[in-house]
């Protein structure tokens, strides 16, 4: 019986030595090498997880840089108010100020959410023809804050200053321009990335869709600090050229902002109801590009 024993003792060491063996080879069995995490795969650089090149010269950019130094204006007005609240003479100031420091109290998704809220609501819509008689007028924050009224990337404009003034990194921040298959017309958004991924933040709604949800959007043209980027996709020459005609004013269908069913930390219900009811900017705005 001592020698059986021996003998199925002497079998289990063998399986035990040749299994402990395959095991311990890099790789096998799903065991990671060197025992490293696995990697998550690296945050797009841009919105759409596209490639961008820098464009040198054109009305897009010229509009860029000449609202770009009104944001400055802007920033420096803000940061003399928030000082001296008492003192300050602009009533659009504390007003911003009011979004920044309610978009500062949050957290996440609820910091972008609050922005995108209260500027919808702050601005009623009207197209650049209507208020500066031009096809397409770029105004700083309070500038739009002050007249109540602009087009789609007037209210871009005023989130991205909020929101980089409430916390959010300007490199988290993109001004992106795209065509609307939708409603047939370019059409302006703030894109922000949070947790490595792109929300669209839209004055056509409340809830802030990923970018990968927007099969709609052709993307054209990114803008943030560094400039404005041209996107590369063999479909961007049929986009550039429907952005060459002349725009389209807003049907009947499209005056209201589309009633959506946003997350707690993005808005209230309540706040969904008070948005449905205001009309949808127009976005009939051509532009100079070249």
């Amino acid at each position: 019986m001592s020698v059986f024993l021996s003998a199925r003792e002497a079998v289990r060491a063998v399986v035990l030595t040749v299994a402990l063996a395959i095991w311990a080879v890099p790789g096998y069995a799903g065991t990671p090498q060197n025992d490293q995490p696995l990697q998550k795969p690296a945050a797009a650089a841009e919105p759409f997880a596209m490639t961008a090149s820098v464009i040198s010269n054109g009305g897009l950019l010229g509009k860029w840089e000449s609202v770009s130094r009104a944001i400055e204006a802007d920033i420096e007005t803000i940061r003399r108010c928030r000082s001296d609240r008492a003192n300050c003479t602009s009533p659009a100031a504390l007003r911003l100020i009011a979004i920044i420091d309610s978009a500062r109290d949050r957290d996440g998704l609820a910091k972008l959410g609050e922005v995108n809220r209260a500027i919808n609501l702050a601005i009623r819509p009207m197209s650049d023809e209507a208020q500066h008689g031009l096809p397409d007028f770029w105004s700083s924050p309070l500038a739009t804050l002050t007249s109540g009224v602009g087009d789609c990337e007037d209210y871009a404009i005023a989130k991205y200053v909020a929101l980089q003034e409430a916390g959010v990194s300007q490199a988290d921040l993109r001004l992106v321009i795209v065509h609307d298959r939708a409603f047939g017309e370019d059409h302006a958004v703030l894109a922000v990335r949070f947790e490595d991924r792109w929300r669209m933040l839209d004055n056509r709604r409340m809830i802030m869709a990923e970018d990968n949800q927007m099969r709609h959007l052709q993307p054209l043209f990114t803008i943030d600090r560094e400039g404005v980027r041209r996107f590369e996709d063999p479909n961007m020459m049929i986009a550039v050229a429907s952005s060459e005609q002349p725009m389209q004013a807003p049907t009947a269908s499209s005056t209201n902002v589309e009633p959506v069913t946003a997350e707690p930390t993005e808005i209230a219900s309540a706040e969904i109801t008070v948005a449905a009811q205001q009309p949808l900017a127009s976005d009939g705005f051509a532009f100079m590009m070249f």
